[in-house]
This record gives C-alpha cells, structure tokens and sequence, in this order.
C-alpha cells in the first residue's frame, strides 16, 4: 500500500520538476546537452528508486545504477551555469 502511495506522489512531483528545469534552462539561455545531463541523471535516480521499490529489484544493480547516475549528474554539473564576465569582480 505504501508503495503505491509513494509512487502516486512521485509522479507529478516528477512531471512538476521536469518542468521547472526546462523553465529555467530556457530563462537562462541554456543550450546543449551537457548540461542537461545533470537534472536527467539526478531524476533518473527517483525513476529507478521508485521502479525498483514497486516491482521489488531493490538490490546491488538498483544501487550500482543509482550510484553511477548521481556520479555522472554531479560529473556534470561544471556545465551547468553559463559563464560569467571577468569584470565582475571575481578575484
């Protein structure tokens, strides 16, 4: 029961979530797939979690995949902001 419930949360918390961050990439002018790649792996780990803990494959690939994909977002996460001007006053 709890499982369910969970996962009826977890869809539009998902959907809400995609769609802020393709907002804000589009408000800031962010381009390419770079540094998308963040918010894609760090929302395909609630993917995977919740899957795994609906159909019961909550063990060592669930957790390699969930490990690897946090790896990789956090990889990415250098793209993740335009580039600022030197004048700013950055030291």
């Amino acid at each position: 029961m709890f499982d369910i419930l969970l996962a009826i949360l977890f869809i539009p918390i998902f959907l809400w979530t995609i769609r802020v961050v393709i907002r804000k990439r589009k408000a800031h002018g962010v381009t390419g797939i770079k540094s998308a790649l963040t918010p894609i792996c760090f929302l395909s780990v609630g993917v995977l979690n919740i899957l795994a803990l609906l159909f019961d494959f909550i063990g060592l690939i669930s957790w390699g995949l969930s490990v690897a994909f946090l790896l990789i977002g956090a990889y990415f996460t250098k793209y993740q902001m335009p580039e600022e001007d030197e004048a700013e006053g950055h030291y």
